[in-house]
């Protein structure tokens, strides 16, 4: 007998969307705050989420082989993170709109994928103002993730004076300003983005350091000399040359010294590719066509724009940030 190839790392990449329905649907029922609530037997669960005994144990068993729930003598719990993000209005933050959102607009949107890989065009996503607001909810979600793990991993002490520049969410400067403060901050955000930034800054309770501008991300030139800037979730949204320019236009508003921060996912050239980063430049696409760009030419942008890259931080479960130096 010759020894064949393992083919279970193929299989468990090919059933992946299994998990990932099961998962949505289990938090759409709310399993894991019932079992964290004591619903902790299949028939308390089929109870508890008004579903049949059946769903409730092939939901469950599901959990617990992905490690979000343990099972022992037929009885349920919830893993430290799934009870950390899962488990509702008790969750650290609550990933259920997040899961909506995949579940309703990226997963359905991924069965146009075969067209977009041989058009490289993206999808229809046929919105309407609720699918609008799903999307934005569970976007928002995401976010909120990012800015946890950024303001706990990014130092930026010693900071006084931040420009927040074109992103999608306040979130990220407002996690930096908890940790400094006597950090003030200017958010310059495109037409649109106002109000919900201001909202964001009030109940952060933050409003006695904080000003509010309106600007083209693409083309605004920011008046000021910054000592932080940030430019997160910006350049996969714009052109080569646009992200070229938003740069040079950040280091014109910006100290010598200054730091700044690029957060997004990257495509690697070395031998290791991140894989949420690659998974996430065929969501980009097929979604609305944006952009993960190599991270060698983000590099390049910043180098030319007169960034020095200093470090490269990996936040769990979400993007990657540059941290650059004005020079």
């Amino acid at each position: 007998m010759t020894n064949t190839p393992d083919a279970a790392r193929i299989l468990d990449i090919a059933t992946g969307y299994m998990a990932s329905k099961q998962l949505f649907e289990a938090s759409r029922i709310g399993l894991f705050a019932a079992v964290a609530d004591g619903a902790d037997t299949v028939s308390a669960i089929a109870e508890r989420c008004g579903v049949s005994e059946r769903i409730a144990r092939i939901l469950a068993d599901a959990m617990a082989a992905k490690g979000l729930l343990t099972r022992a003598d037929g009885v349920y719990g919830v893993a430290p993170d799934a009870a950390a993000y899962l488990t509702g209005a008790d969750s650290a933050i609550d990933l259920a709109p997040f899961l909506t959102f995949l579940g309703e607009i990226s997963y359905p949107h991924w069965l146009q994928f075969s067209h977009t890989v041989d058009t490289t065009e993206p999808g229809d996503l046929q919105m309407d103002d609720a699918r609008w607001a799903t999307f934005m909810a569970g976007v928002m979600t995401y976010n909120a993730l990012h800015a946890q793990e950024f303001g706990r991993l990014v130092d930026l002490a010693g900071a006084a004076k931040a420009l927040d520049f074109g992103g999608l969410s306040a979130g990220f400067a407002l996690a930096v300003m908890a940790q400094n403060p006597e950090l003030h901050t200017t958010f310059v955000y495109a037409p649109g983005f106002e109000g919900g930034i201001a909202e964001a800054i009030e109940e952060a309770g933050v409003a006695d350091r904080a000003v509010v501008e309106v600007g083209d991300t693409a083309t605004s030139t920011p008046q000021g000399e910054y000592d932080a800037v940030f430019a997160n979730h910006v350049i996969h949204r714009f052109s080569a040359e646009e992200n070229a320019q938003i740069f040079r236009n950040l280091r014109a508003a910006a100290r010598t010294g200054a730091t700044l921060t690029v957060l997004d996912f990257f495509l690697d050239d070395d031998a290791e590719q991140r894989g949420i980063d690659a998974l996430h430049a065929g969501e980009y696409l097929v979604i609305d066509g944006t952009v993960v760009y190599p991270e060698s030419e983000v590099r390049g942008w910043l180098t030319d724009a007169g960034w020095q890259v200093r470090e490269k931080i990996a936040l769990p479960a979400s993007p990657r940030v540059l941290v650059a130096t004005a020079v």
